[in-house]
């Protein structure tokens, strides 16, 4: 038929959500905070959490669609660059209605990846010129 594989894996339970705040690291930003933990689950899994104080509803609304679609493309590239497999949960904030998906994804490679990578034990883009 076609290619219609889900986009991500979403958390879902409250149990979860309350689970990666207390146990989890955290990673804050200008467009989100991140809170993440390993797990041994298949997948990565994501949870958006978007709070009243950001504004209405079309203003929650945008700001879970750029974190999804930003996450959709951080997706692929953390399994490339990791065996290791991780929940995380993104907490919306006031700015993140305002920005384009390519910032928060931006945001993502810089503050996230690094720390991800150290966390799993790989380097990602290792030298070669070492023997």
């Amino acid at each position: 038929m076609g290619d219609f594989s889900k986009r991500f894996y979403v958390i879902k339970k409250d149990r979860e959500f309350r689970y990666l705040y207390k146990k989890g690291d955290c990673c804050v930003s200008y467009g989100f905070i991140c809170y993440y933990r390993a797990t041994n689950k298949r997948r990565n899994r994501c949870g958006i959490v978007t709070g009243k104080k950001i504004g209405n509803a079309v203003k929650r609304n945008r700001s879970r669609r750029v974190i999804r679609e930003a996450f959709r493309i951080f997706d692929h590239e953390l399994t490339e660059a990791t065996g290791t497999r991780f929940d995380l949960i993104f907490v919306a904030r006031d700015k993140t209605a305002s920005m384009k998906s390519t910032q928060i994804l931006g945001t993502m490679r810089a503050k996230l990846r690094p720390l991800l990578l150290k966390r799993a034990g790989g380097s990602g883009t290792a030298d070669k010129t070492a023997p």
